[in-house]
This record gives structure tokens, C-alpha cells and sequence, in this order.
């Protein structure tokens, strides 16, 4: 008795103990948890502008881990460097009940450079708490403050971390001791989030509440195109020495061209020798340009600091020039110098860069925006783009990660806001050509040849740096469809000149087609079967969004085996949709025991209600039918 008697009065201390911790999961709601990997259960900013020169960031944030794929959300790091100094940061870690389990002190904290393999901006850190979850869900609870003399950078606030997570309360306030440091604010996708906004004399803050997690559904936007979130901007500002007041883009271009980017462009003699001695007897700007950026990539690398975290200012020319490796500003800053010398005028860049395009507010002129940096080069009335970071990327072709968005050109008495090159719909383009036979066994053997443009060379003409193995891999994943794939041989030519990727491949595999009795059966599409059909929802909740059209043209020469006839083959079929258009065409030569296959398929960039993407569903559902569409053949009769 006296044991069963302590065992319960155990197990209700526990049950109690859940109850009343307040970070135990029970209590979170449901609706909370439903869809979600990782629940934020406060997410408290308070920053404090005390002078023009002097910033304070209190922060204080409860993420609950549900599972593995919500880790990513414990958010338990801090970026820092000579001008902000953290003072205080310390973490927590409960169980599921809610139950303390460690305490971290800032001693305890990792602390690493933020730039890797490099000794430029080697003051900027990154302290982050290392910890391997033994069970979920579990919590951490991270406090920080800092303080900084740039006021620069006020951070923007977003009520949700990314999709599958959701937030039960969101707290960010601001404060400012002078009527002039009154930030603006740009609230964006609010809609009918729970918030309360109060402003008072020299204070603005913002609370949130019980925000659900979004799923991300196939071809939803991006999530910063739907998420909530606070754009926060400085008008009168200080960043390392210099003060700033901008009330749009112009200012904000004017006032970094003259304190960041002024003065920062000198290379050592032996350079400037170099450079003029390349462009000697070169009359046109575009031909020094492109003979200036092949000299950046043959004698420079990147290394990889986010602009923010190193700051926005580019190191000087002569330090890359000394180095031969810079990050995206430095490399950017560089070239910039070295095309003055052939005199050539380019203007430095920011840009949101990413596979999804985001663009500048044009209405917000702040420092925040842009995580990247490239240069504009100005000819014959339009704008040549370059991104001084990659030693691979042809002239002028910026591919998908900063192609089509909006970007700020920084000018010495300007700035504006100009959408970079757009490679749209029929220029992104492939076109597979291919001759190949089935035999009597149902072995298929052939040659093809693959030429792609725009955002399809982006994604293909790095394989001319790959090894053998490596491409004859990326082949046989490529033509998954096809079992037992050996590759014969390659040639690949990329053409930098005109942005052209040619590929020729020979291949041959056994047992493509299928055999039943004296009937072989085979997918006339070999070499471009396109089988892809997004996720059926019942419910759609987001709009599906098209960034990127193309246009994939085939033209196949089917050779049957001798003795063999058609006995069924697909019809000839065009499809036409709001979102593209899908032809198939089938041409038998009797005598010659051939058959001419074209097909194209053309998807075209757009954004819709969700409502449409049923339709959108349906239209693919019946491409991919197609091109999975056999041809029976028969043997002939003797």
C-alpha cells in the first residue's frame, strides 16, 4: 500500500508540474500544432534607438521543436563584429513538460568566424548554440541584447519563421528618443492576421497572435511574397562615421556612393599595367568589359559573406587586388575599379538574390534590402549585368539567381531601381534532337543531341566542368525513364559567345520496350518525357505562381525493327490552356520503317488565384498522359 500510495502521489506531482510550466507542450493549442514542424511560442524584439549613433536590441524568443525537420527553427544564433557588441545571451533548454534540462551562458556558445577561408572581414562572428536533441518535442528559450553604433539597418520583423511553423504571440516595439529618428513603416501581408498596432510620442509596437502555420503547396509563392511581415526603414541614420537621411531610392544611391563606395578603387601599378595592356587597341566598351570580367575570373575566387553580415561597405580594390579572392561586394568593387581604368563606366549593384525572384520596394528605400551584389554596365541604352562572383557564367548572363526582379543601381549622384535581365517564356529553351532505333529484342540505341537557351543552359552548361563519372551519372538520372542506360559517349560545347549549350550523347540500353508474344511496345518520347503532374489539394489555400516559362521542342527519328508494322500508334494532338500550349505529331514512313516524332511543350510564366490551379493540375495531368503515350508495333506476317 505504502508503495502504490507514493507511486500516485508521483505521478500527479508530474501531471501538476506539466500543467503549470509554461512552456510544457500541453499547452499548446491544437490549431497551434496542426501542420506544424516547430511552434514559436513568444518572439519579442525591443529595439531602442538612443541617439543617432547608439542602437539597443532586446530580443527574447521560445521556439518548441515538435521534430527533426523543425531544428532548423531553434534559431539560437547571433551575427556580430567591432561595431555591435553583444552584452548579454544566454539560453534555456525544457523538455517536453517544460522542465528546465540545461542552461547555456554565453561562454558556453560556439563562436566562429563568419567568413570562411578568407582574412577579409575576419571581426565578423557568429555565436550559435550547438545542441543535439536526445528526444522532441523539446524547447529553447534564447535571450540576447546588443548594441551597435549604426543605426543604419533597423531590423524588419516577420511574424512567421517559414512555412510549417506557426506562432502563438509576436511582440516588436520601437522606441526613439528624438523626433527625427522616427523610422517608416510598410506593413505587408497582413491580412487578417490578430494584431494590435499602439503608437505613443517616441514609441511604436506591434503584437501578434496565434498565427497559423502556412504548408507550402507545389508552386505556391515564395514564402516573403505571403508571409506577414514589418518593413522597418531609418530615415536620419549613422553608419561607421557617416550620417545619412534618405527619403527614397535616389537619396539612399547619392548617400553610398559618396561615404561607402568613394575612394575605394585603387589597384596597385603592376594591375593597372595589366589592364591597359588588355584593352590595348580595343575601341569598344563592351569588348574591354568582357575582356576585364574573364580577367577577374581567371585570377580571382570568391569567398562566400552575405552582404549585412560583413557589413555593406566593399573592402578596397587594392586589398582583392592583393588577395585575388573578395566576396560579392569586394569582387563587384574590384571590377568596378579595373573597367575605370580601361574607362569603362559600370555602377555597383544590390540585389535580392535567390532561385526566387524578389524584388526592391520601390515606394521603401532602405538598407535592408539586397543580400547580393552585381554590376550594371551601361551600353548602347540598356544595362549589360554581371556577377563578379562566378567564374563560370558567360558575359552579360546572370542565370536564375538574379534574373527578373527589381534592383537598386547605385549611381555617384543617384540610385534607382531597375529590373535586371528577364529571360521570359520561349527564351528559356531546349530543343532535343535524336535519332535512335528499337530492335527485335526491344533494345533501344541512338544518338542525341540537346541545345539549350536562357534559365535551361543556366541549369545544364555546368556539366561541361564535371567529371566523366559525374556526367554519365547526371545522364542516367536524366533519362531515368530509361533502365540499364549506358552511355556511350559525350561531347559537350558551350558556347559563351551566343549563351548556347550543346550536348551529343550516344547511348544504348537493353529491354526499353516491352515484348508480349510477336507485339513490341515501347514510349515513342525517349529522350524528353515530361511525367511531371503537381500535388492534387483538396483544399487549396495559396495561389499558384509560374516563375520561370520555357518552351521544350523535340524532334525524333524512330527507326523500328525489320519485320515489324505499326499496329497502334498515339494521334496527333495539340492542347491549348491559359498556362501553355502541348503538340504532339506522328509521322509513319512505311517503306522506310521510320517514324518523324515532334512534340513541344510550352509552359508559360504567370501568377493566378488559387482557383486556377486545378485547371492547371488538369492541363499537366494530360501533357504527361501524352507524353507517355506507345506505340505498339507488330510483327509482320509471312
Amino acid at each position: 500500500m505504502r508503495f502504490t500510495f507514493l507511486f500516485f502521489m508521483l505521478f500527479f506531482s508530474i501531471i501538476s508540474t506539466s500543467q503549470n510550466s509554461i512552456y510544457s507542450v500541453s499547452t499548446i493549442g491544437k490549431d497551434m500544432v496542426q501542420g506544424a514542424n516547430a511552434v514559436v511560442r513568444l518572439n519579442e524584439m525591443r529595439v531602442e534607438l538612443l541617439s543617432m549613433k547608439e542602437m539597443k536590441i532586446s530580443s527574447k524568443r521560445v521556439v518548441t521543436v515538435l521534430n527533426k525537420l523543425g531544428n532548423k527553427h531553434a534559431g539560437a544564433s547571433l551575427g556580430y563584429n567591432n561595431s555591435t557588441k553583444v552584452r548579454n545571451a544566454i539560453a534555456i533548454i525544457y523538455d517536453a513538460r517544460g522542465n528546465e534540462i540545461n542552461l547555456i551562458k554565453r561562454k558556453d556558445f560556439t563562436d566562429v568566424s563568419a567568413v570562411d577561408g578568407g582574412t577579409l572581414y575576419s571581426d565578423s562572428r557568429i555565436m550559435y548554440l550547438e545542441h543535439t536533441p536526445i528526444a522532441y518535442p523539446y524547447t529553447i528559450e534564447f535571450e540576447y541584447e546588443i548594441v551597435t553604433k549604426n543605426t543604419s539597418n533597423i531590423p524588419n520583423w516577420y511574424f512567421l519563421d517559414g512555412f510549417l511553423v506557426s506562432t502563438e504571440k509576436s511582440i516588436y516595439s520601437i522606441t526613439y528618443n528624438e523626433y527625427d529618428q522616427k523610422p517608416e513603416f510598410k506593413e505587408k501581408n497582413f491580412g487578417t492576421m490578430d494584431f494590435s498596432k499602439n503608437e505613443l510620442p517616441n514609441q511604436i509596437s506591434y503584437e501578434a497572435f496565434n498565427i497559423k502555420a502556412i504548408k507550402q503547396e507545389a508552386l505556391s509563392p515564395p514564402f516573403n511574397k505571403i508571409a506577414p511581415k514589418l518593413m522597418v526603414r531609418a530615415v536620419n541614420f549613422h553608419y561607421e562615421g557617416y550620417n545619412g537621411h534618405v527619403s527614397n531610392w535616389k537619396d539612399l544611391g547619392t548617400w553610398m556612393s559618396t561615404n561607402l563606395l568613394m575612394g575605394r578603387n585603387a589597384v596597385s601599378e603592376a594591375t593597372k599595367m595589366k589592364i591597359k595592356s588588355l584593352v590595348n587597341g580595343v575601341e569598344d566598351d563592351l569588348e574591354k568589359a568582357k575582356l576585364i570580367y574573364r580577367y577577374v575570373q581567371n585570377n580571382t575566387r570568391y569567398i562566400s559573406v552575405q552582404v549585412g553580415i560583413g557589413g555593406i561597405q566593399p573592402s578596397n580594390a587594392i586589398e582583392v587586388d592583393d588577395l585575388k579572392y573578395g566576396d560579392c561586394k569586394g569582387l563587384s568593387n574590384y571590377t568596378k575599379a579595373l573597367l575605370e581604368i580601361a574607362g569603362v563606366t559600370s555602377y555597383y549593384t544590390h540585389v535580392e538574390a535567390g532561385k526566387a525572384k524578389v524584388d526592391f520596394e520601390e515606394d521603401f528605400a532602405d538598407l535592408a534590402q539586397g543580400n547580393h551584389v552585381i554590376l550594371a554596365i551601361p551600353y548602347n541604352e540598356q544595362y549589360y549585368w554581371i556577377d563578379c562572383t562566378s567564374q563560370i557564367h558567360p558575359f552579360g548572363f546572370l542565370g536564375d539567381f538574379t534574373d527578373g526582379r527589381k534592383v537598386l543601381v547605385i549611381k555617384p549622384d543617384n540610385g534607382e531601381i531597375v529590373t535586371t535581365s528577364s529571360y521570359l517564356n520561349k527564351e528559356n529553351h531546349q530543343k532535343t534532337t535524336a535519332d535512335y532505333s528499337i530492335n527485335e529484342n526491344g533494345d533501344i540505341s541512338g544518338e542525341i543531341i540537346i541545345k539549350t537557351k536562357g534559365i535551361q543552359y543556366d541549369n545544364r552548361f555546368s556539366l561541361e566542368n564535371q567529371s566523366v563519372k559525374d556526367i554519365t551519372t547526371h545522364y542516367k538520372n536524366y533519362w531515368d525513364n530509361i533502365n540499364n542506360l549506358i552511355v556511350l559517349s559525350h561531347d559537350l560545347k558551350n558556347d559563351k559567345e551566343n549563351i548556347i549549350f550543346a550536348e551529343k550523347v550516344s547511348v544504348k540500353a537493353n529491354g526499353y520496350a516491352s515484348k508480349s508474344g510477336d507485339r513490341i511496345l515501347f514510349v515513342a518520347n525517349a529522350f524528353d518525357e515530361n511525367s511531371f503532374v503537381p500535388n492534387r489539394y483538396r483544399s487549396r489555400q495559396l495561389p499558384l505562381e509560374i516563375q520561370r516559362g520555357y518552351l521544350d521542342e523535340d524532334e525524333f527519328s524512330i527507326n523500328i525493327p525489320k519485320g515489324y508494322m505499326i499496329e497502334a500508334i498515339p494521334n496527333n494532338k495539340t492542347i491549348e490552356s491559359e498556362f501553355g500550349t502541348y503538340k504532339i505529331k506522328f509521322k509513319y514512313n512505311e517503306k522506310g520503317s521510320n517514324i518523324k516524332y515532334t512534340r513541344s511543350l510550352f509552359i508559360k510564366e504567370g501568377y493566378y488565384e488559387k482557383e486556377k490551379y486545378s485547371a492547371y493540375r488538369s492541363f499537366r495531368k494530360e501533357t504527361a498522359n501524352n507524353d507517355a503515350a506507345k506505340i505498339v508495333l507488330i510483327k509482320k506476317q509471312e
